[in-house]
């Protein structure tokens, strides 16, 4: 043997049997191309703060934490990201993924091959609908904004527009996934069992590039209200069109990342999204006391990504994120089942994260103390107008 080949086999052992190269991975699984890029980076950042943040308080049980990037970005290359990342990374779980269609497709693979899937940002009812064992998710849901849309217009935005909720006439629009179908469900519901009137309940493809007959169809039902549940290109395309035919209902209430973003603001233009309601993930103007942890978050994504929160899907991620990890590092070690038992395990009460919601799982592994709150676009910056202990701003009416 030459002094070569003895120094590397010997550099080689100490290398591998070093607790300093010991280390935990978990794959980072969102659209990061394609037409949900903006969001599913967006929602990526929340979790990589909540990585830095563990990994500078010494790492996950005394080892860091290594995050490998997947992109989700259609439901095919989410499949074979995740096997990726289970058979040749071999991850310890998985966190995504923002899309609901990415997020069932991807975490029926983990599901198989019983590798932990931790949901952050997707909100259709099938994510945790299917009883799954391994899957667990952080975040509100087409249940929580379905509901929560409703409330907010008997409750606030009727009253302030001096009607009655059972005078108005509503129209349904949304993207035709999961993702849009399920809220788009929830919100039928809750206004029919609310004694509404549903005039109209139409959807359309996220990637359409002509809504003038939707537009034209609320028109003709007489639609004093509109729902619409989007991403960010169809919220855009709605708006834009809906101005440009005059059609100017009493009230736009948006629901998803689309009429959260001021990307979107700034594309329609603030005097054209004034006005409108948003019911979505807690966003940046927000009572701080209902949302501790807030004002550090938006300071730790400034010093790393040199702009402010671009959504408020970094801040859920975010939240999910840690709670995830302060459960696992609680817990016994970080094997599939240590994982699913530690998680099982979280009892944060309402109110003490930086979302204003608590965590605990509850039936299906899904966060039953998740919630959404209520936000109005008012003079270019999206506001908490509900509920009353987080809101900043009185609600604005100008019809």
């Amino acid at each position: 043997m030459t002094i070569k080949t003895y120094l590397t086999g010997t550099a080689l052992a100490l290398a591998l049997a070093s607790p300093a190269f010991a280390e935990v991975k978990f794959g980072s699984l969102y659209p990061i191309s394609g037409p949900l890029a903006l969001l599913g980076e967006e929602s990526a950042r929340g979790l990589e703060i909540a990585i830095d943040e563990i990994n500078a308080a010494g790492g996950l049980q005394g080892e860091p934490v290594v995050l490998e990037r997947g992109d989700a970005v259609d439901n095919n290359q989410a499949t074979g990201e995740a096997r990726r990342l289970i058979s040749f990374v071999g991850v310890k779980g998985i966190f995504g993924s923002y899309s609901s269609a990415r997020a069932i497709a991807a975490s029926q693979v983990s599901e198989l091959a019983g590798v932990p899937y931790f949901e952050l940002g997707a909100v259709a009812d099938e994510v945790t609908g299917r009883g799954l064992e391994y899957l667990f998710r952080t975040n509100p849901t087409a249940a929580n904004m379905g509901a929560d849309s409703i409330r907010l217009l008997v409750d606030s935005i009727a009253p302030g527009l001096g009607k009655a909720p059972e005078d108005l006439t509503l129209g349904i629009i949304y993207e035709d996934s999961s993702y849009g179908t399920s809220v788009a469900g929830h919100q039928e519901t809750h206004a029919k069992e609310a004694g509404l009137n549903v005039a109209m309940k139409a959807h359309y493809a996220a990637n359409s590039v002509d809504m003038s007959s939707i537009v034209l169809g609320l028109r003709e039902a007489g639609v004093d209200v509109v729902l619409q549940t989007s991403y960010q290109n169809d919220s855009v395309l709605f708006l834009q069109q809906a101005n440009e035919a005059g059609y100017d209902p009493l009230a736009i209430i948006g629901g998803g990342g689309g009429y959260s973003m001021q990307p979107t603001a700034d594309a329609v233009g603030h005097d054209i999204i004034d006005g409108v309601f948003d019911v979505d993930f807690t966003q940046f103007a927000v009572n701080t006391e209902a949302t501790p942890g807030l004002e550090e978050f938006s300071a730790a994504y400034q010093e790393k990504y040199g702009t402010p929160p671009r959504s408020g899907h970094s801040l859920v991620n975010y939240v999910g994120a840690k709670a995830i990890l302060d459960g696992i590092a609680a817990g016994e070690g970080t094997e599939p089942d240590q994982i699913v038992a530690a998680l099982k395990a979280i009892d944060i009460p309402d109110g003490a994260t930086a979302a204003g919601h608590g965590v605990k799982f509850g039936e299906n592994n899904q966060n039953e103390r998740a919630a959404m709150m209520g936000m109005q676009w008012q003079d270019g910056r999206l506001v908490t107008i509900y509920p009353e202990s987080a809101a900043v701003a009185p609600i604005r009416f100008d019809n």
